[in-house]
């Protein structure tokens, strides 16, 4: 996957339970019922180009200037999923309805 929202990558650094960190790109933001969330890809598995690319969304708070990233609350994924499944649809469509597999391709044109 691709930035397509920024030139330059907004990275975000998280850590594991063992304290090994990793960094994730936040691809885009987006408000659903109030809250704000993040798109978030894992680097490592763009990385891989025979891997899929690993595809994160988390609430996002705000703390004086830092952003805070948290899990999104499990009784709201199937919602959150289906509006970022669309988003990247959207973004990464080539408008070749023939060669898509989205249904819903012709009304998106």
């Amino acid at each position: 996957m691709e930035n397509i929202n920024n030139d330059e990558l907004d990275l975000v650094t998280f850590s594991d339970e063992e304290g090994n960190e990793f960094q994730m790109e936040v691809w885009d933001y987006f408000e659903h019922e109030g809250q704000e969330y993040a798109i978030l890809f894992d680097l490592e598995s763009e990385q891989d180009e025979d891997a899929e690319t690993e595809v994160y969304i988390m609430k996002v708070t705000v703390e004086g200037e830092d952003e805070i990233f948290l899990p999104a609350d499990e009784d709201k994924m199937d919602e959150l999923t289906e509006i970022v499944e669309k988003m990247l649809d959207e973004a990464f469509c080539d408008e070749d309805c023939a060669n898509c597999d989205q249904a819903d391709c012709e009304d998106r044109k």
